[in-house]
C-alpha cells in the first residue's frame, strides 16, 4: 500500500510499507518458532528464582507507562474512542504489574507482601492479561474509518482524568480481590508449586479474548498500529499458553518462557511507537529544512531582482547624467551652443524613454503578466540596440560588422527585454575586448533564418575568450568574471530568452574570441533542412542547440 505523506501523518492512521509489513511477518515468525522449539520441554522443571520476577514485572511496568502516556498524548492531536481504550489497557497493565511484584510468592517474602497468599500473584497474573486482552478486543472492536474532523477533535483533560481514575480504582479493586478476597477466588495453585487444572478455564477464556481480538484487527488492519498489535496479540496467546496451558508446575521451562514473550509483548508497541516518533521528527526537520531552504531562495530571488534593476538602470541612468552635464555646460559657453545643447537633452531624453522601457521589461519579466507581444523585427533590433552603445563602442574602439539577411521573419515577444539581450551581449562583448589591440577590436552582429521556423541572431567578439573552467557557470546568477561585476547580466538575458520560448548558447569563435547565439523558434523546425539565405554555420549552429 502506497505511503501517502500529506494525508497520514502517524502510525495511527499511517498504511505500512511492505518493509514494515515484513518486519511484523518475520517477528511473528520468530515468535512461533520459538515457542515450537520450547513447547515440548514446557514442563521440566528448573530452578525457583523468585527474585527475578520483581525484576521483569518493572520492566514491564516501565515501557507500558512509556506506552501509555504516548497513546495519551496523541489523543490530543487524534482522538478516537479505540485509541482511548488501548492507551487504557496499557496504562492497567502498567499498574497492575506493581501489586504482582509485591505479591509475588517467595520475592520480598514467602507469601507476598500486602497480606497476600500464594494464590494471589497467580490470579493478578489473570487480571492482567485479561484485562489487556479485553483492551485489544475493544481496540479492534471501536476502530473506525478515518474522519476528516478527528484530527481537529482534542480529547478533554477531563476525560483522560476519568479514564486514569477509573483504571487505578480497577487495579485497587482486583487487588483487594486478591489480597483480603482470596477466598472468594478459586484456588490455582496446588501445594506449592502445581498448577490446579481449574487455570485452564481462566486462561482459555483470555486466550478466547485475544484470540477473537487477533481476528478482528486482521480483518479491519489498515495501520502499522493495526498492524504490529495482531503481533502483540500473538504474542500473549503464546505467552497464556505457556503460563497456564502447556507446563503443569511453577518454575518450568514454560512457565520462565512465558514470561519471556510477556517482555515481549510489553516491548513491540513501545519500540515502534519510538521509531515512528523519531521518523516523524526527522521529517519535521527536512521539512524546516526545506521552508528555510525556500525561504532563502526567495530572498535570493529579491536580492536577483534588486540587483537586476540596479544592473539595468546603470546605464541609462548614467547616460542621462552624462547627457545632461554636457547640454549644462554648452549651455553655458559664450555665446551658448544651443544646437549641441539640444542634441544632448534629446539624447538624455531618449535614455530616460529607455529607462522606462527597462523598468516595464523588469516588471514584465519578473511580474505574472508579461503583456502583450509585439512583432519584433531582429533586424530593427539589433540596429537600435548598437545605435544605443554607439559612443561606448567608439570610445573603446570597437568596430562593428553588421551581418543582416534581408526579409527576415518577424517574431512575436517583448521587444525592451529583447533589446535589453542585444545591449547586454554587446556590452559584454564590448569589454571583452579591452585587453586586445586597437586594430583587433571587432564586434560582428549577425542574423539568420531556419527555413522560416526559427530566427537566429549572434553576437561575436575578438576578445580573448572565456576560460574552460567557466563556462559550466557563466549562465548562473552571480557569477561573473569581470571586476565589480554583478553576474547577472547573462542569467537574466537567458532568463528572457527561455521566456520567449528560445535559447542562448555560447560558443568558441576562431581563431579567438566568443560567440553568443540566440535562437527563437517560430514553431518546431526539421534541422535535417538547410535554411535558405542563411550562412550555413549558423544553421548548423541553431541545429546544435
Amino acid at each position: 500500500m502506497a505511503r501517502n505523506e500529506t494525508d497520514t501523518t502517524w502510525l495511527v492512521d499511517l498504511p505500512p510499507t511492505a518493509r514494515q509489513s515484513w518486519s511484523a511477518v518475520a517477528v511473528s515468525a520468530a515468535l512461533l518458532v520459538g515457542f515450537a522449539a520450547a513447547a515440548p520441554f514446557a514442563g521440566r522443571p528448573l530452578s525457583e528464582l523468585n527474585a527475578l520476577f520483581p525484576s521483569l514485572d518493572a520492566i514491564v511496568f516501565v515501557t507500558d507507562l512509556i506506552t501509555s502516556v504516548l497513546l495519551f498524548a496523541q489523543l490530543s492531536i487524534f482522538y478516537s474512542p479505540s485509541l482511548l481504550a488501548l492507551a487504557s489497557g496499557y496504562l492497567f497493565t502498567a499498574l497492575i504489574v506493581i501489586p504482582h511484584a509485591l505479591t509475588f510468592s517467595g520475592a520480598f517474602s514467602p507469601t507476598g507482601l500486602l497480606g497476600a497468599s500464594v494464590q494471589t500473584g497467580s490470579w493478578l497474573f489473570i487480571f492482567w492479561h485479561a484485562g489487556f486482552a479485553a483492551a485489544l478486543l475493544a481496540y479492534a472492536l471501536l476502530r473506525e474509518e478515518r474522519s476528516p474532523r478527528g484530527i481537529l477533535k482534542v480529547l478533554a483533560p477531563s476525560t483522560i482524568a476519568l479514564s486514569v481514575a477509573g483504571i487505578f480504582g480497577l487495579v485497587f479493586g482486583l487487588t483487594w480481590l486478591a489480597t483480603a478476597g482470596a477466598d472468594l477466588l478459586p484456588s490455582i495453585i496446588v501445594g506449592k508449586s502445581r498448577l490446579s487444572p481449574f487455570v485452564h478455564y481462566p486462561i482459555g477464556f483470555t486466550i478466547g479474548i485475544s484470540v477473537a481480538a487477533l481476528a478482528v484487527l486482521w480483518f479491519r488492519r489498515r495501520s502499522v498500529l493495526d498492524q504490529w498489535l495482531m503481533v502483540v496479540a500473538l504474542a500473549s496467546i503464546l505467552e497464556l499458553v505457556f503460563s497456564g496451558l502447556l507446563p503443569s508446575v511453577r518454575f518450568s521451562l514454560g512457565f520462565y518462557a512465558g514470561r519471556v514473550f510477556a517482555l515481549i509483548t510489553s516491548s513491540i508497541v513501545l519500540i515502534v511507537l519510538l521509531a515512528e516518533t523519531t521518523r516523524l521528527y526527522v521529517r519535521l526537520a527536512r521539512s524546516n529544512a526545506m521552508l528555510q531552504h525556500e525561504q532563502n531562495n526567495k530572498l535570493m530571488n529579491l536580492e536577483a531582482l534588486a540587483s537586476s534593476i540596479a544592473h539595468e538602470m546603470r546605464q541609462p541612468l548614467s547616460a542621462i547624467m552624462l547627457n545632461s552635464e554636457v547640454a549644462l555646460e554648452l549651455i553655458k559657453r559664450q555665446p551658448p551652443d544651443v544646437a549641441e545643447a539640444s542634441s544632448a537633452l534629446r539624447d538624455a531624453i531618449s535614455n530616460g524613454r529607455r529607462t522606462d522601457q527597462v523598468l516595464q521589461s523588469i516588471r514584465a519579466l519578473f511580474g505574472r503578466d508579461t503583456g502583450e507581444e509585439d512583432l519584433i523585427d531582429l533586424n530593427e533590433m539589433a540596429r537600435a540596440a548598437v545605435r544605443v552603445v554607439r559612443e561606448e563602442l567608439d570610445y573603446h574602439g570597437v568596430t562593428v560588422r553588421m551581418e543582416l539577411i534581408s526579409k527576415l521573419p518577424r517574431v512575436a515577444g517583448h521587444g525592451g527585454q529583447l533589446q535589453e539581450v542585444f545591449i547586454n551581449l554587446i556590452r559584454n562583448a564590448m569589454e571583452a575586448m579591452d585587453e586586445v589591440d586597437d586594430n583587433h577590436r571587432v564586434l560582428t552582429v549577425r542574423t539568420g533564418n531556419v527555413n522560416g521556423k526559427a530566427i537566429v541572431a549572434e553576437v561575436e567578439d575578438t576578445g580573448s575568450g572565456i576560460e574552460p573552467e567557466s563556462l559550466q557557470k557563466i549562465f548562473d546568477p552571480f557569477v561573473t568574471t569581470k571586476p565589480g561585476g554583478m553576474g547577472l547580466g547573462l542569467a537574466i538575458c537567458r532568463m528572457i530568452m527561455e521566456r520567449h520560448g528560445g535559447q542562448l548558447s555560447f560558443v568558441a569563435a576562431r581563431p579567438r574570441g566568443s560567440i553568443f547565439r540566440m535562437v527563437l523558434p517560430r514553431r518546431m523546425f526539421d534541422c535535417a533542412e538547410q535554411a535558405e539565405g542563411s550562412s550555413s554555420n549558423i544553421a548548423a549552429g541553431a541545429c546544435m542547440q
